[in-house]
Formats: structure tokens, sequence, C-alpha cells
């Protein structure tokens, strides 16, 4: 997805050879540490050509199903974002090396300016890159439910949302008692999320999910289509934020609104970041929702946050490197590529800043807090104070273009991110990777919100 992406940094697709890895062998042969080392050696010499950022060079060793999903330009903005978000390279810290039976998986594991990075390169036959990943080293934490959470008075099934080819696993998270109970479907943000919106050792969605379930909404979250089918979604040039999100919301309020013991009649959606500036659309999409919960609901246009936010990241040390400029140079190519499409380029195969032609030309001229001014259904609008991704500023912009509206509630909450957890100072990425969870006020604001829209 276009926007910069928290914790979360990943070039890539895992290609064909990853997809039913076979167990790494418990003892080597003199024959397999050999292969072994010029497996790390390899992966090494593609290492250092990214932090050379000689993409080109880079780009000719991967095999079809890489090269599709990953040419060289989207190879050059992702690098260009990572090094926003991580700072510069540092040094390579260690390669780990795992034999599979017709891949070898080596993993690298850098320093960076703000912490540790994994690339993980999948090596197939004849030494071709057929899988290529990037993320940050992040602490072990088990995940604790938030002190609000009230185990007994809740239970969770698998279910699943749609059907067909893009059927997605989900959880049901159901009040204990009789019902009816009123219930919310949770769209995600940017990104490649799984149900619990995961980021880093913190589950916003799940904290959502249990927080709200003690108190008697039914909550439904789901794996995001861009996980579960990650590669066929890569490598579609006729990607659209339809197609991403608001269909698969769309089948997740109808799913909920089939349920026994919910209340058909009072089904809610909460978007968070992307999920909540598509709720005008899925509104549209499905006219039968009682109302809308947007949490930090961006107001911009993607290519705008996309600049802002890299010239923020650029700026948090109070000074923009030599290096930084350049790379916040080659992001303004970018985007004023994307700017210069028309119609006549969708379909085509180029990847633009992250997504093909005919993502951007899908949201050409959607304006957010405009097209709220539509929907028929009241609206709960969420906002950290901290949030550097979707800004004050943007929180403004909402109210100011819902002002004259009754039925629409704001709440902004000091100390909150994007991710609404609490923090101090400038906000900045790596604070996604201390764990913590959502504020229980945040919990009561959307309880007592869902309570008086009946």
């Amino acid at each position: 997805m276009p926007l910069l992406r928290h914790s979360r940094i990943l070039l890539l697709l895992l290609g064909g050879g990853l997809v039913s890895p076979v167990s790494a062998r418990q003892q080597a042969t003199p024959a397999q540490q050999s292969q072994a080392a010029d497996a790390g050696a390899k992966a090494n010499t593609v290492m250092t050509l990214l932090t050379q950022q000689k993409f080109a060079e880079v780009a000719a060793q991967f095999d079809a199903t890489v090269a599709a999903a990953l040419p060289e330009d989207r190879l050059r903005s992702s690098w260009a974002s990572l090094l926003q978000q991580m700072g510069a390279f540092k040094d390579i810290v260690q390669t780990r090396v795992d034999l599979r039976d017709a891949v070898r998986i080596v993993t690298v594991t850098s320093q960076m300016e703000r912490g540790r990075i994994e690339t993980v390169i999948a090596l197939g036959a004849g030494d071709r890159v057929v899988g290529l990943s990037i993320r940050p080293v992040v602490p072990v934490a088990d995940y604790a439910p938030p002190p609000y959470a009230d185990p007994p008075s809740y239970a969770e099934t698998e279910v699943t949302v749609g059907s067909g080819e893009w059927a997605l696993p989900g959880t049901l998270t159901m009040p204990a008692g009789s019902g009816p109970f009123p219930a919310i479907v949770l769209v995600h943000g940017s990104g490649p999320n799984d149900r619990d919106e995961t980021i880093g050792p913190n589950k916003l969605f799940k904290d959502l999910a249990l927080g709200l379930a003690s108190q008697g909404i039914a909550v439904l979250r789901y794996d995001k289509r861009t996980k579960q089918y990650a590669a066929k979604m890569v490598a579609s040039s006729t990607l659209t934020v339809k197609d991403e999100t608001i269909d698969d919301a769309v089948a997740a309020a109808a799913l909920l609104r089939s349920t026994p013991r919910i209340d058909r009649a009072r089904v809610f959606v909460l978007g968070h970041s992307l999920g909540a500036m598509l709720l005008p659309r899925i509104a549209a999409a499905t006219p039968e929702l009682r109302g809308l919960i947007a949490m930090a609901a961006p107001a911009r246009s993607f290519d705008v946050a996309l600049m802002e936010q890299a010239q923020y990241l650029a700026e948090l040390d109070g000074r923009v490197t030599p290096e930084e400029q350049k790379q916040l140079d080659t992001m303004k190519t970018g985007l004023d590529a994307v700017r210069g499409l028309t119609p006549a380029d969708a379909g085509n195969s180029r990847s633009y800043s992250g997504a093909p032609a005919s993502y951007w030309l899908d949201l050409r001229g959607y304006d957010p807090p405009t097209a709220a001014k539509d929907v028929k259904q009241p609206m709960l609008v969420l906002q950290g104070e901290r949030d550097y991704q979707v800004t004050m500023a943007e929180f403004a912009r909402w109210k100011a273009a819902l002002a004259s509206r009754k039925d629409v509630t704001f709440h902004s909450y000091a100390g909150l991110n994007h991710i609404f957890q609490a923090g101090v100072g400038p906000g900045m990425p790596t604070e996604y990777l201390k764990q913590g969870h959502v504020p229980e006020q945040v919990i009561r604001d959307i309880v007592g919100w869902i309570q008086a829209a009946r």
C-alpha cells in the first residue's frame, strides 16, 4: 500500500519457492556446509548491492515471479521508504542460512540507524532470487489481553468472510448471552494486515475485539486480502481499493447480518487508517449499516501523505542529510509519475510508488471528508494527537467538513499515536515496536456511542 507502513516494512512478496517450505536439516554434511556458505555469500552480495542502491543489479538476479512483483522502480521506492523509517544502513551483523529441499533461505540481519532489520533472501535454481522480504527485528513478546478484557463474558469462533476465490479466514468475538447484540466489522489500514492488525508486538484489532465484546458488542475481524492472497494481489495490474478492501468489508457486514444472536439492524463498520478513509465508499456499497467509526482517518490524497510522511521522518533528527535528500527526490519523482497517470495507463504492468496505475486512478479525486457529507449513517471520528501519519490537521478537516451534521461525534486523545497507544514526544516508527494496548477510554467512547445509536 502506498502509505508508509509503520514498523512493517515489506519490500516484497515471497515467490513460489517459499510457498511450501520444508524443514531445515538437523545436521549438515560437508557438501551442505559448502552449499550454505555459498548461499550466505550470495545473499550478502545481494544485500550489499541493496545498500549501494544498485537496484538494476539486484533486480537482474530475480526469477520471473519476483521480477513481476518487484520491478526495479518498486524496489527503489521501497528501499527509500525503508531508509526513511529505519535510518541509514550501518553494517551486516549476522547471516543465517536455512537449507530446504529446493530453496536456500538466507536471513541477513543488519544494523540500521534506528534499529535492526532482517532481510530474507530465498535462492532457487541457478542462484536466482525467488523471494525477498525485509522486516524489522521485533522483540519477542507474547500477547497478553488488555486489563479491560473479561474472558468469561465472550467467546471466539473461526468464521469465513466471503466465498470462492477470495474467501478470508476470520474470527468472530461474540458476547455471552442470548442477544441480539450490536456488532462491528473491523477494516484494516494499509499493508498486508492480519485479522488482529498486528504491528510489532501490538494487536490493535484484537484489543478492540476483546474490549468491545466484554461490553456486549460482537466484533468480526479477518485477514486482509493482501495478506491471504499476497502473490495474486501483488501481481495484479488492475488492483483497486474496491478489490483490496471494500468488497471484503461488505461481505463481512453481510455475514454479521445473517449470524444468529446479532441484531441485524445494528451492524457497524470501524475502519482504521486506510479503512477509515474508505468508510464513505463502504457505506455507499452497503447502506444497511447502522453507523461508521473512523480511527485515524486520512483526509489527504495518498501521494501527498507519502511525501509529507517521508519529509517528517527525514527531519526527525533535526537535519536532512544529502542521502536523505536524495531519497526524498527519488520519491518525489515517483509521485510526480503518479500524478501524471491517465486512464490510458490503467492495466499496464508497471508499478508506481508501490501500486499499479489502476490503484492510483481509482483514488484520484476522492476526498474522504467531502464524500462523508453524503453518508446517511451517523459517524464517530477518533484521532490520536501524536499521530504523525494521519495528523491533527486532517482531523480538523474532518471536523470542518462535517460541522453541520449533528449525528457526527469527534474525540481526540492526547498522547496517542497512529495505533492508539500512548507515548511522549514526537511520533516515530520505532515506538510501534514497544508493546502496549489501546487505552480503555477509547473502548468506553466506542461503547457509549454505539449504545446511543439505537
